[in-house]
């Protein structure tokens, strides 16, 4: 895995322009290269303030939408349209808005689907769906992510992987279902670390002070296990976007030497 690279900006709204442009750049890349572009969204403030922003950019039109793949992290069990489902803040932050091919939009179930309340089915079968498209560039059971993104809550968790919770121990499956989430809802659909870290790039997201011990913690050598973020780490690339807020703990030694 690599080592965690990380750049301060100072505030979010200049975090997410900056990000945005990141990602137009990462996706224009790899469909120069490879014909396509495989990203993981993720929700929360930071997730879908990169995606408005990424909405608002100049460069937005570099990208063909067309033949971009987007999955994502986690997502919160509840029914399809839910204001509060992931997926639908990032159709209205951004998907809604581009022509993206509605095939290559991998929502996670929603509970009122085919599998109702069970969860664990809800995440195997987003398990057979990454699978299924893990081609020659897949790893581990899913496809080969270009960008995963990750926002990072207050306690260090990403996606739904909480801290001592049965989820971020997970070895082998690549989804789980997760119950009892110490915020809510507490039903969840969750990517595991193992599919996280099959990921070529993984980009963590953390702006605001409320974000600043969660990010000294897990840039300071703790474990996966009570600290999911320290866990969360791309084959090529991992690299935490902050803003100064959330990076005013980091110890001076882990402080990058220019910032954005």
């Amino acid at each position: 895995m690599s080592a965690p690279q990380l750049v301060v900006h100072r505030d979010k709204e200049l975090m997410a322009q900056a990000a945005a442009a990141r990602l137009i750049t990462r996706i224009v890349d790899a469909q120069a290269s490879r014909g396509s572009a495989s990203v993981v969204l993720t929700g929360g403030r930071n997730g879908n303030g990169l995606l408005a922003a990424l909405g608002s950019a100049p460069a937005r039109d570099a990208v063909d939408w067309s033949r971009l793949d987007l999955w994502w992290g986690d997502e919160r069990y509840l029914p399809d349209g839910d204001p509060e489902r992931n997926d639908t803040q990032a159709r209205e932050a951004l998907l809604d808005r581009v022509p993206l091919d509605p095939a290559r939009v991998h929502a996670m179930p929603a509970s009122d689907g085919p599998y109702g309340d069970d969860v664990e089915a809800a995440a195997a079968a987003y398990a057979e769906e990454l699978a299924a498209a893990a081609g020659p560039g897949g790893r581990d059971g899913v496809p080969g992510f270009d960008v995963l993104m990750l926002g990072v809550g207050p306690d260090t968790h990403v996606a739904s992987l909480f801290p001592e919770l049965p989820a971020v121990r997970e070895t082998e499956r690549t989804v789980v279902g997760v119950r009892g989430a110490p915020k809510p809802p507490p039903v969840r659909i969750s990517l595991t670390l193992p599919a996280i870290r099959a990921a070529q790039e993984v980009w963590l997201l953390a702006a605001g002070e409320d974000k600043a011990k969660a990010a000294a913690i897990a840039l300071s050598g703790a474990g996966e296990v009570q600290a999911p973020a320290a866990g969360a780490r791309g084959r090529a690339r991992t690299l935490w976007l902050l803003d100064s807020a959330a990076a005013s703990e980091l110890p001076r030694s882990l402080y990058p030497p220019a910032t954005a």
